[in-house]
């Protein structure tokens, strides 16, 4: 990361942008605050998020009943340091210079709140983890 850039930015991208992308920024924005710059965006948006998805996560005391599904763009894509694919394959962009991660997770989608948990809770460790590898300490819960 150069210097031009004051904090980092990641990307969380899934196909609906209504379930494990918006978990991941939920989590990002939560753990982080405004130390890292968050987006998340998919292929083919949903009209909304996953029910399911916003009711896991207030389990845990983030809200994100307030978020919408947004489409992915080439300038998301070209802004962000870290670019994590959850499940979009081949319609996610590629720049040079970029950070790709690729986090292979159950897809949330027509599922309950008993079935989201656990991809929620991998979700989180794997956002720790990403806080780690950044050098950013992760805010307290």
């Amino acid at each position: 990361m150069s210097s031009a850039t004051p904090r980092p930015s990641v990307l969380f991208v899934c196909v609906h942008n209504a379930g494990r992308s918006q978990m991941g920024a939920a989590f990002l924005t939560h753990l982080a605050g405004d130390r890292v710059e968050v987006r998340s965006a998919g292929s083919a948006p949903a009209d909304t998020v996953n029910p399911a998805v916003v009711a896991a996560m207030a389990e845990v005391g983030i809200d994100i009943s307030a978020e919408a599904p947004k489409v992915l763009t080439v300038e998301a894509v070209r802004s962000s340091d870290v670019v994590i694919t959850m499940g979009c394959g081949d319609a996610c962009p590629v720049f040079p210079g970029k950070r790709y991660l690729d986090w292979q997770l159950e897809d949330p989608a027509g599922q309950g709140v008993d079935a989201v948990r656990p991809i929620r809770e991998e979700i989180e460790r794997r956002v720790r983890g990403l806080l780690g590898e950044l050098g950013i300490p992760a805010a307290s819960a």
